[in-house]
């Protein structure tokens, strides 16, 4: 008899695309960080303020978007040393995604949800 630890094993090797692409990018911060750099690149303040992330939780976000390949990370070493996050190509690849995401939203999220945001 397995063990619930193989089960869980079994069912990731196993898992289809779409759920494993949802592991990668599916949390709540990782696609208001993703969807905020599709305009473009942007300073760690300008994320936190535009997606409401706190400091600690946007770091480690941006770090793992970083280690997966989504955001690239530049310093400016002038005078104040500033920080700019953008997506890299895989990153960018994702904007059809979200277009499909605001368009399924728009047709069937209700008007109150739409704009409690």
């Amino acid at each position: 008899m397995s063990s619930p630890q193989t089960k869980t094993r079994d069912v990731d090797a196993n898992a289809c695309p779409v759920i494993q692409s949802l592991e990668q990018i599916g949390s709540q911060w990782r696609l208001a960080v993703l969807h905020e750099l599709l305009v473009g690149e942007q300073r760690f303040n300008e994320l936190k303020r535009s997606t409401g992330a706190n400091a600690r939780t946007l770091s480690r976000v941006l770090d793992d978007l970083g280690e997966m390949g989504f955001v690239e990370r530049r310093i400016e070493e002038d005078a104040p040393i500033a920080t700019y996050y953008s997506l890299t190509d895989k990153g960018e690849s994702l904007e059809p995604v979200f277009d499909e995401i605001e368009c399924w939203a728009g047709s069937w999220l209700d008007e109150d949800v739409l704009t409690r945001e």
